[in-house]
């Protein structure tokens, strides 16, 4: 793990260790900040996350759909609001 000040003075030193399949970690202010890692690496990352991405059609069909009865009352028995407009005079 790198100080950031550490990691700017040994830039070649923190690349050439993340080429070499070693992913560092750099902090600020002794809190976690960035990793880094070779684009070999990070392609490899990419490529697993899009695989087990759904798509957002696929996300949405996914939610459970609510059973309409013939009255267009859900089965839960909650119903639509019944809401009527207030009168505007213009």
């Amino acid at each position: 793990m790198w100080t950031l000040q550490d990691a700017k003075n040994r830039f070649s030193a923190v690349v050439e260790a993340a080429l070499a399949g070693v992913p560092q970690e750099v902090t600020r202010r002794g809190k976690p900040a960035v990793v880094v890692l070779s684009a070999d690496d990070y392609r490899r990352l990419l490529k697993g996350a899009a695989a087990a991405r759904e798509s957002f059609a696929e996300h949405l069909l996914a939610f459970p759909a609510p059973e309409i009865e013939a009255s267009g009352i859900e089965a839960t028995g909650i119903g639509r609001a019944e809401v009527r407009p207030r009168d505007v005079r213009f």
